[in-house]
């Protein structure tokens, strides 16, 4: 197995945290997919004035979730739904099924993603790389409004 040679670390930032800051968002889903609100959460992070810290992102819900994918090619948001439909189809015979048949592969394709994200801020700048994007992740077959806790801390 051939193994990569790690760097040493940078220093960026260091200090006390000076400036904190919180806020709710709330996503209006269409259905199934993929939301960047990467703009919203810049925007916070911008209205905040902390210059170098890290946020947080919060998702309220246990049938949707977060991640940090490519917003590039929108092919690629396609073939992880096609992924995630693989791992937890929807209409299999799952004991939970109160809410409906697309709750049960809801909760599973959740657990397997993210509820929480921690993007570093440099410079007052989310430090994303240049194809990444911020996204809500809606699991269920109809529309739904997400709510997102945003929390700040830095400098």
């Amino acid at each position: 197995m051939k193994r990569g040679t790690v760097g040493t670390v940078e220093a960026l930032f260091s200090g006390s945290v000076r400036r904190q800051a919180g806020g709710r968002l709330t996503i209006a889903t269409p259905g199934p997919g993929f939301t960047e609100f990467t703009d919203a959460v810049a925007a916070f992070v911008r209205d905040s004035d902390v210059s170098d810290g890290i946020v947080t992102v919060f998702c309220r819900h246990t049938s949707a979730s977060l991640t940090i994918q490519e917003n590039a090619d929108p092919d690629v948001q396609a073939d992880l739904m096609t992924a995630l439909d693989g791992l937890a189809p929807r209409h299999a015979a799952y004991v939970h099924g109160a809410e409906g048949p697309d709750d049960m592969p809801a909760h599973i394709r959740t657990m397997v993603t993210d509820a929480t994200l921690s993007i570093p801020v440099v410079d007052g700048r989310l430090a994303l790389g240049t194809w990444q994007g911020v996204y809500l992740i809606e699991h269920r077959d109809r529309a739904h409004r997400r709510e997102i806790i945003l929390a700040v801390v830095g400098t």
